[in-house]
């Protein structure tokens, strides 16, 4: 079993022991003299041998001290370089994703394991963006985003993965007050900034007037506002393809039969420049057969609705 102090200590003590000073240790370190005294003041009780002479205004090192310096400082720069390149060396077979919160939460994460026993091999690597995908400073390979329907980017593949269709859902007790559309005007909106016309753009297809379509609570993402009309604060606008789980089990009901199906379906975008790569074409091509095995299973389960 290995015997090692505590690598704060060590650095502490090798920064001191360089610049002679526990302030410019202090300094470099970017932590506070005390708290260089206090990590070599530990690592002299985990050695049970005095490291420096300390003096009014100045430190030395002890025989032992320059003996211990002399031992560490080479593997310590070894262990530092080390790092360092691993860090900035290129991972293998890995392959980021970036997507909304809310989609990574109730789509992806849900296939996670799935997604996993197919490719083994690659290091997924997922983030999470309310903004589109930084593709060049992040440098992303996969981008999960709502994009109009036909839309272009040069120098990027999109496909669409699944349409979105929305409708009003809440929990069932709330649901049992609601009868029909107006009795909305009575309840507490809840809105997720993500998509602010939402509401207005469903209660304009329903027909419902004299309702302030804007009132309510707002809430930072799609999941904070759905997990808000599950416990009964108010009604929420539901993307059918991320809350078909929720409404099967019963923890949201869907309102009525209006859905208003949106020109913006979910899209993956990927550079042209990596398309090719087989393992991160075949991912892109699963996660599509992924959208369109749920698109069949949603045409063969709605019924005709108000469009």
């Amino acid at each position: 079993m290995l015997q090692l102090p505590s690598i704060s200590g060590l650095r502490s003590f090798e920064a001191a022991a360089r610049n002679l000073s526990f302030n410019q240790a202090a300094e470099e370190l970017n932590v506070t003299p005390g708290a260089v005294s206090r990590q070599i003041q530990s690592l002299e009780a985990f050695l049970g041998k005095a490291l420096f002479h300390r003096y009014h205004k100045r430190v030395e090192l002890t025989a032992i001290g320059r003996q211990y310096l002399a031992e560490i400082s080479l593997p310590l720069q070894k262990i530092s370089a080390a790092s360092q390149r691993l860090k900035t060396e290129p991972r293998k077979n890995t392959v980021s994703i970036c997507t909304y919160p809310t989609f990574a939460i109730r789509w992806l994460i849900p296939r996670w394991a799935e997604l996993h026993d197919a490719f083994p091999e690659l290091d997924i690597q997922l983030t999470t963006s309310l903004n589109p995908a930084d593709f060049e400073g992040e440098g992303f390979d996969i981008s999960i985003h709502v994009l109009k329907e036909g839309a272009h980017m040069k120098g990027f593949e999109i496909d669409k993965l699944i349409d979105i269709e929305t409708y009003p859902v809440c929990s069932p007790e709330l649901a049992a007050q609601i009868k029909r559309p107006e009795d909305l005007i009575n309840v507490t909106l809840l809105h997720e900034s993500p998509r602010p016309t939402d509401w207005p753009r469903w209660f304009s297809l329903a027909g419902v007037n004299g309702v302030d379509a804007n009132k309510g609570m707002n809430f930072e993402s799609a999941d904070m506002a759905l997990h808000a009309a599950m416990q009964g604060i108010g009604v929420a606008i539901g993307i059918d393809v991320l809350i078909e789980e929720d409404v099967a089990r019963g923890k949201l009901v869907k309102l009525f039969d209006i859905h208003r199906p949106s020109r913006f379906p979910f899209q993956v975008v990927t550079p042209t420049s990596k398309i090719a790569h087989p393992k991160l074409k075949a991912l892109r091509n699963w996660i599509l057969a992924q959208g369109a095995k749920q698109q069949s299973r949603r045409s063969s389960q709605l019924k005709p609705s108000l469009l």
